[in-house]
């Protein structure tokens, strides 16, 4: 008699948890694209609660019609077996619009690292053509003003002026040169970083040590660029927030990889920390991420930091120094035909 009850109430709870879970399956029929999973859970369900009610019912029924339990025990598997293979094809659908929308992301973190580039270069030729010349003209002009005549107070005033343009042009160069250096465009990677770390440590009086096996190998100008600016960006941030006073970085090329080891004798930082809150290492990661590269950063509080870079480059094309430049001068002759 107890076991009697206790099946009537198990039988119950059974029975009202597939009604519950048919009602959260017939709401989320409108909430997917594959809708036929949630009908074929419905369908199930319903012919579980059936048969559970038509034992709690007439217990005696499964020896009396064992037919009718049979059918729909067979419905049931059916719509269970229906229902995990259109919950495969849900998850293959999610997975293919989840990679469409990694390549969307990358795609427009290039375009905007592109876009930003082209930006660089406008502005960096306008300083370098429209401001520059007229600073030269200017100091040139004032060259020619005879100092006979003039009083003491105005000859410092125009030692005084003359100063401030060759400060005046002295910046513009920076600045594009910053912008946009040209001698990473003329002559390659391994120059351009060459040239930054001189007005590095011409500026900053740090010792930054730099080893490479690169000599004239091109790589795409995406590669160049994207590497150069990740460059800059560690040694800006080695200076402005490390307090360090050496610098190690060495870029190497296997001929299918180029591989970048940084590392600093700064104070060291939480990576987890800065990368979530920024300090221009999420900057880093986004780019290189924009080339399918892989950025590892490790540190410790007083342990200085270590940052490495590896860019594949067999996708991107190299060339040599005069396939480059040859290409570079076509480019510029075709602009200049138009």
């Amino acid at each position: 008699m107890e076991s009697s009850v206790f099946m009537k109430v198990m039988l119950v709870i059974i029975i009202i948890i597939q009604i519950v879970a048919t009602v959260f399956a017939i709401r989320l029929v409108r909430r997917t694209k594959y809708n036929s999973i949630w009908f074929l859970c419905i369908v199930g369900f319903i012919a579980l609660s059936v048969e559970r009610i038509c034992l709690l019912v007439s217990p005696e029924w499964t020896a009396t019609d064992p037919a009718v339990f049979v059918v729909l025990d067979l419905v049931i598997s059916l719509c269970i077996s229906a229902a995990v293979l259109f919950a495969h094809r849900l998850i293959n659908y999610i997975d293919r619009l989840d990679r469409q929308r990694q390549l969307f992301n990358k795609r427009i973190l290039t375009a905007v690292l592109r876009t930003e580039e082209r930006s660089r270069s406008y502005f960096a030729k306008e300083l370098h053509d429209g401001m520059g010349p007229l600073l030269s003209s200017a100091k040139m002009s004032l060259s020619a003003l005879s100092k006979k005549g003039l009083s003491l107070e105005q000859q410092e005033i125009l030692a005084n002026t003359s100063y401030v343009i060759d400060e005046a042009i002295r910046s513009v160069r920076e600045i594009s040169n910053n912008m946009s250096p040209q001698v990473l465009n003329d002559f390659g990677l391994a120059q351009g970083i060459k040239g930054f770390i001189s007005r590095s440590i011409a500026l900053h009086g740090i010792n930054i040590r730099f080893t490479t096996n690169l000599r004239k190998e091109r790589f795409d100008n995406d590669v160049e660029v994207i590497m150069y600016r990740v460059i800059c960006e560690l040694i800006n941030n080695s200076l402005k927030h490390s307090g360090c006073s050496a610098v190690n970085l060495s870029l190497s090329f296997d001929g299918a990889e180029l591989k970048l080891d940084y590392t600093d004798n700064g104070r060291g930082f939480n990576p987890k920390a800065v990368l979530d809150c920024g300090m221009g290492l999420s900057n880093i990661a986004s780019r290189v991420n924009s080339l399918n590269g892989t950025f590892d950063i490790e540190s410790r509080k007083g342990e200085g930091m270590k940052a490495v870079v590896r860019v594949n480059t067999t996708g991107g094309g190299i060339s040599t120094g005069k396939e480059n430049a040859y290409g570079r001068r076509r480019r510029k002759t075709n602009r200049s035909g138009r």
